[in-house]
């Protein structure tokens, strides 16, 4: 089968090496992709989020079906014109998407179905958020409604962190349109966990638990950029967690979702905070998260084709997913300047001879210029290494990172190690 993937980051270079793998695939495309993946599939010069462009390709193509890597292209409704068009695609609607693309819709939907999240407050107006935030309590995270990169909840410690944050947002518009209305929460204590769940609307098969590292610094100081390493499965997770994070948020959100006639077909991302009174909903994704793939799909055992075309009619209780028995860690290598202003084209060293049945390397910010490969984003490469142990697996990660260079690259020194420090009062 054909099947065309959507995206050019390295989400998407690993939805692709596992794809490759699959029985069932015999062609990959991928629009517009990067360098890392033109070396497995076809590269198609077209934006990811251009839906007409997209469809028009999978008919002339006869793709037998299309996977969508990121959230932009889903809230705008591609997944609805392809069903319209009678074309198999992975991934919710519209009307489900809304999961991700309006925060405050997300906290609303959490009230009305009982799921549990940090107490909040929703503004239209900046006047109203001021006087809000000149009479509560500190520490409060400010997030815009809408789409902003994974870089739209700001931490705010007093009111005068408060004002200046909802004034970017909403004055200086410095997220865009996703700034016109604001959420305003309870900061959550705790440790940060990722369950992604693949759903068909009915069935819902939670994947390993991930921790992603969003801030920019070591010891999770700078700003929020959209990720700087992850690994997984999580130790302080235990099994009676999953039971409660798929009993108290997974399936209510699922079945709220299709009782609002809203049905959710694809992956249902929660980030979540953890501590001892349980886990709590930081954010809902409506698609695979990044850094996150690259550290859980290469140990899933299952042939991911078979599960998105399950998904994709409706038939995943007929699956059961089986996991490698290692851990995975992801390091993003980064250009100078990231998550600000960075410069682009500094050729790249080192790519060749580090991948294997063990380590990869996901392109995420390349492409080729001649014979060379160069960078291309902000999040260059993402270096993922498996291992039977978690501290085998970070010192095999980082050794692959010293082979690799660019001018201005840099990384996390500290990617995995908040799960060498025991978190016993976390897991139940």
């Amino acid at each position: 089968m054909k099947i065309l993937v959507v995206g050019s980051g390295g989400r998407e270079h690993a939805i692709c090496h596992k794809l490759s793998r699959s029985r069932l695939v015999k062609k990959i495309y991928c629009a517009p992709g990067n360098a890392g993946i033109a070396e497995i599939g076809e590269c198609v010069p077209a934006n990811a989020d251009n839906i007409n462009d997209l469809v028009e390709f999978a008919e002339r193509e006869r793709v037998d079906l299309t996977v969508v890597g990121p959230e932009q292209p889903l809230t705008s409704g591609i997944v609805d014109t392809f069903v319209a068009r009678g074309l198999r695609i992975f991934g919710p609607t519209k009307e489900a998407s809304v999961i991700e693309g309006s925060k405050a819709f997300a906290k609303e939907f959490m009230r009305d179905h009982h799921i549990p999240t940090a107490p909040f407050r929703i503004f239209e107006e900046r006047d109203e958020a001021h006087r809000f935030c000149a009479e509560t309590r500190y520490p409060l995270v400010i997030k815009a409604d809408g789409l902003a990169a994974g870089k739209g909840a700001i931490i705010v410690n007093n009111v005068e962190e408060a004002r200046e944050t909802i004034d970017n947002m909403m004055v200086e518009k410095v997220f865009g349109e996703a700034g016109n209305k604001v959420v305003i929460e309870d900061k959550l204590i705790g440790e940060e966990v990722t369950v992604m769940a693949f759903t068909d609307g009915e069935t819902i098969l939670p994947m390993l638990p991930s921790q992603d590292h969003k801030p920019v610094f070591d010891g999770d100081q700078g700003p929020n950029t959209g990720g700087m390493g992850a690994y997984c499965p999580v130790p302080f997770v235990s099994d009676q967690l999953m039971v409660d994070i798929l009993d108290l948020i997974l399936e209510p959100t699922v079945r709220g979702l299709k009782a609002e006639g809203r049905t959710f077909k694809g992956i249902l991302y929660a980030g979540l905070m953890i501590n001892e009174r349980g886990p709590k909903v930081i954010e809902f994704n409506c698609r695979f998260g990044d850094p996150e793939t690259q550290v859980v799909l290469p140990l899933l055992e299952n042939d991911l084709a078979e599960i998105f075309i399950s998904i994709a009619d409706g038939n995943l209780s007929l699956e059961e997913l089986t996991w490698k028995d290692a851990y995975s860690v992801c390091v993003i290598m980064a250009s100078e300047g990231y998550p600000g202003s960075y410069v682009k084209g500094k050729p790249i060293s080192g790519l060749h001879g580090n991948g294997s049945d063990d380590s990869f390397v996901f392109h995420a910010g390349t492409e080729r210029f001649g014979d060379q490969i160069v960078t291309n984003g902000g999040r260059v490469l993402g270096v993922t290494k498996l291992d039977a142990n978690l501290h085998d697996a970070i010192a095999g990660a980082y050794e692959i990172v010293q082979k690799i260079g660019f001018d201005g690259a840099f990384c996390r020194k500290d990617i995995g190690q908040k799960a060498t420090r025991r978190r016993s009062k976390l897991t139940h």
